[in-house]
């Protein structure tokens, strides 16, 4: 009797408990903090490929670029403004869109 006993507990499904559901969120804050814990070390490391003689020139530039990027932002990327008028364009969305009631609107609105 005891061996029927075991073979129907053996042959019962095993449930294994519920996974804890996080959101992704707070795990992109997990990941950005710890990444942020290793930033002294990084710049560090940085400086030192920048400033080695052992290191490829494409290295020390790409080292130099990321230690100004984090120091002073990225370069700011100019638009061009070709004969078709997209950045006029883009401008008057802006000013029919986010400021509607200025008075820098040269057609007072009409025509959108």
């Amino acid at each position: 009797m005891s061996e029927e006993i075991q073979y129907a507990v053996v042959s019962e499904p095993v449930r294994l408990p519920a996974r804890r559901k996080t959101s992704s969120a707070r795990t992109l804050t997990e990941i950005r903090s710890l990444a942020r814990s290793h930033t002294r070390t990084a710049l560090k490391v940085l400086v030192g490929v920048m400033c080695s003689d052992d290191a490829t020139p494409a290295a020390r530039v790409s080292a130099a670029n990321a230690i100004l990027d984090r120091g002073w932002g990225k370069a700011a990327q100019p638009i061009e403004n070709g004969e078709d008028g997209v950045l006029e364009l883009i401008h008057r969305i802006e000013r029919i869109i986010v400021h509607p009631g200025s008075s820098g609107d040269a057609d007072g609105g009409a025509g959108a």
